[in-house]
């Protein structure tokens, strides 16, 4: 395993619930006739979070991982029902992070603070989009990549309190189909001088409205962003 693996947290999640919904109702006839009754609605929202560059590398080995970031990761990522990940993100995640979570025996590159992380992943529910996987085994399903948008549509009509995605391909899928609820961009105080670039060959533009912002003590800044209505 090389050092690089060490730059694969690529996650930092929370969830907020969806605003409340309005219906009507019948009532006994000593209320209103018309009453607004007010319900939490169940649809979860879609996060997506990722690392990035100053000049806007999204490639993981370009990264910086320090205790702070490994941290943020996992308190996000426990907030959330389940993460989603295509094909190259689930498998580059499960070489890295579940035989440690499993046997509690670091392997040469892994620090004692990324443990918590790599047990937090480990339990985390996955839903993997794929057209060549047919088994997977680490918490997860197989989600079909030719119904993406359905498929997705149908976790975030569950109750719960949030889904997370990861990795680049994906995510770029997603947005085209308007699905992500917000960004996370966690930028890293670093000049790669290379890509790859974050959601390149997005066919529209997709602006988006900042909602907060954290800063570490490296010098990286997470902030977070809704599309705007």
């Amino acid at each position: 395993m090389t050092d690089s693996c060490r730059r694969t947290i690529l996650h930092c999640w929370s969830v907020r619930s969806m605003p409340v919904r309005y219906v009507e109702s019948t009532v006994p006839p000593k209320l209103p006739i018309r009453l607004l009754l007010c319900h939490a609605y169940a649809m979860r929202r879609l996060r997506y979070s990722i690392n990035i560059t100053l000049d806007g590398c999204c490639d993981h080995r370009a990264m910086i991982a320090d205790e702070d970031l490994h941290r943020h990761a996992a308190e996000n990522l426990a907030q959330a029902d389940a993460v989603l990940f295509g094909r190259v993100t689930y498998e580059m995640m499960e070489a890295a992070w579940r035989p440690v979570a499993r046997t509690g025996v670091r392997p040469d590159w892994m620090a004692d603070w990324m443990e918590p992380f790599a047990r937090t992943i480990d339990a985390a529910k996955k839903y993997v989009v794929s057209r060549t996987l047919d088994r997977v085994d680490w918490n997860a399903e197989i989600v079909s990549e030719d119904q993406l948008g359905n498929a997705v549509q149908h976790l975030k009509r569950q109750s719960g309190k949030g889904l997370i995605v990861g990795g680049v391909k994906l995510p770029l899928a997603l947005a085209q189909l308007g699905l992500i609820d917000e960004y996370e961009f966690v930028v890293q105080p670093r000049l790669a001088g290379h890509g790859p670039t974050l959601l390149a060959g997005l066919s529209k533009h997709v602006d988006l409205k900042l909602v907060s912002r954290l800063e570490f003590s490296s010098g990286a800044v997470a902030m977070r962003y809704k599309p705007r209505t």
